[in-house]
């Protein structure tokens, strides 16, 4: 299984090859955090590949690159002796977030770029769908910093975007800009908080926004081009504060409508943060059952039953619980043989 983390950063201290380290001087990165979910996957006794989606340039945002990274990582798991794994080894892939987005990429990119790649099934937690949008929602709010982390990113990717950042941004835009490429995701957070990018840029930000060269990075970076060839099950909160349901909505729909198996989990009770974990049991079932080929139904847009409220829920998170404190207290993962 291939797990991407929520890299949601430019610096390489938040790569997962660096974070996860021992020692690693990492505060503020997610994927700290999502060395948890991790282990529940070893737990499984699955090989797990976490790859640094981002590339070594740290290209929060940018299309494509994210799954050409991933499916690349994963023939390098495949291709790894010691694994002991056949080139036709079943994958599945999983990630939240931003990490959602860099599965969703690699869902996307898979038929053309690594159709030898056996990829059973794809989780897309929460995969933002529309960086666009999500700039916009996002600006001048307590997560302030993810928006202008992408724009920092995205900057070094496209040389346009450059340009119209060094004609309209003020003098602390810019330098702002510079400082972001050293911090945390959490750094980050704390230091923008709630800050403005209107009060950064000249004219004001919603001119900026509509500049062609604006627009064709918003249209370029969002998911939906292409349709995956393969089962996804898409996971979001109804009320999430980051990522627009409406966004997942049409994510989901033009999966669907291309000839996808969808199966769409909304659920009506979580938030952007409790959702992750609070989905990971069930999340765990699916990709167990892609692995075994237990039949899928297609099409399924489920809203009734939140997580919270799922007795399965609590029966997975009393094992992750176990998984946590073998975790903390230094022991072995539990695994279970393949």
């Amino acid at each position: 299984m291939s797990y991407q983390c929520a890299i949601d950063a430019v610096t390489s201290r938040c790569f997962p090859s660096y974070a996860l380290r021992r020692r690693a001087k990492a505060v503020g990165s997610l994927a700290q955090l999502e060395y948890l979910l991790v282990a529940a996957a070893l737990a499984e006794g699955w090989v797990v590949s976490v790859p640094d989606h981002e590339g070594p340039d740290g290209m929060w945002g940018a299309p494509y690159e994210p799954g050409y990274a991933v499916l690349d990582g994963l023939r390098a798991a495949l291709g790894f002796e010691r694994f002991g794994l056949a080139a036709d080894s079943q994958v599945g892939l999983w990630g939240y977030s931003g990490g959602g987005l860099a599965s969703a990429w690699a869902a996307e990119m898979h038929q053309d770029y690594a159709p030898e790649l056996n990829i059973v099934g794809a989780v897309l937690g929460s995969p933002v769908g529309d960086l666009g949008n999500t700039f916009r929602r996002l600006n001048g709010s307590y997560l302030a910093a993810l928006p202008a982390l992408v724009v920092a990113a995205l900057a070094k990717t496209y040389p346009d975007l450059n340009r119209v950042i060094d004609e309209h941004a003020t003098e602390d835009g810019r330098a702002l800009l510079r400082r972001l490429e050293q911090m945390t995701t959490l750094e980050a957070i704390i230091r923008l908080f709630r800050t403005d990018m209107d009060d950064l840029v000249r004219p004001p930000l919603d001119e900026v926004l509509e500049l062609p060269e604006v627009q064709y990075v918003f249209d370029n970076i969002k998911l939906g081009s292409r349709v995956p060839s393969l089962p996804v099950l898409i996971v979001q909160a109804v009320h999430d504060s980051v990522i627009a349901v409406d966004d997942i909505d049409d994510l989901a729909h033009a999966y669907s409508a291309g000839g996808a198996q969808v199966t769409y989990h909304r659920d009506m009770f979580s938030e952007h943060m409790l959702l992750h974990p609070m989905s990971a049991p069930m999340t765990l079932r699916w990709l167990t059952d892609r692995f075994a080929g237990r039949p899928i139904e297609e099409h399924i847009v489920r809203t009734t039953w939140p997580t919270l409220l799922n007795p399965m829920t609590y029966a997975g998170m009393w094992r992750l619980g176990g998984i946590v404190a073998r975790v903390v207290s230094g022991g072995r993962v539990p695994f279970r043989p393949l």
